[in-house]
């Protein structure tokens, strides 16, 4: 009687091969892989990658901006360094007002102990984000859409005139 592998067997060793060498390859290609510092314009897919069986994700800035804290349903989860700085500013839309700042923030630390909020930018499971536009650096951002990328404009009056034509649009 010859002794010789069937087939079948070759193919479930192919199979098996293949199958061990496709998660060895994920693995390798995610060791590697560094998230992408975020900006503005990718902060709230920054912070949707975040949430996976979560609620919400925050980015939280305290006193100068330098440091910014990523927290996850309240879990602190990543640290960002120079993020940000003193002059970003948060505005939120009024129709009759325009844009109008919104007022400062206060966080409790890990000690309990009361910090001011320089930023700070929340997403929730949706991806629905803080109805805010961001001016940073002589740039204004719009977060104020739900289904559309964040937008930049070149100045806060720009974005107000384009918030202001949509608006006059909507009541016609």
């Amino acid at each position: 009687m010859k002794k010789a592998f069937s087939l079948i067997e070759l193919m479930i060793v192919i199979v098996i091969i293949g199958v061990i060498y496709t998660l060895a390859i994920t693995k390798l290609k995610t060791f590697g892989e560094e998230k992408a510092k975020p900006s503005l314009i990718t902060l709230k897919e920054y912070l949707g990658s975040f949430i996976k069986e979560s609620h919400a994700a925050k980015l939280i800035c305290l006193d100068d901006c330098s440091e910014c804290s990523v927290y996850v349903d309240g879990v602190k989860e990543e640290t960002l360094e120079n993020f940000l700085d003193a002059s970003v500013r948060r505005y939120r839309y009024d129709f009759l007002q325009g844009a109008v700042e919104k007022q400062e923030e206060v966080f409790f630390n890990e000690e309990g102990i009361q910090e001011r909020v320089c930023f700070s930018f929340e997403v929730d499971k949706n991806l629905i984000s803080d109805q805010v536009m961001v001016v940073y650096k002589e740039k204004a951002y719009d977060f104020t859409t739900y289904l559309t990328r964040t937008q930049q404009y070149d100045s806060l009056e720009d974005l107000v005139e384009k918030k202001q034509n949509e608006a006059q649009k909507i009541l016609r």
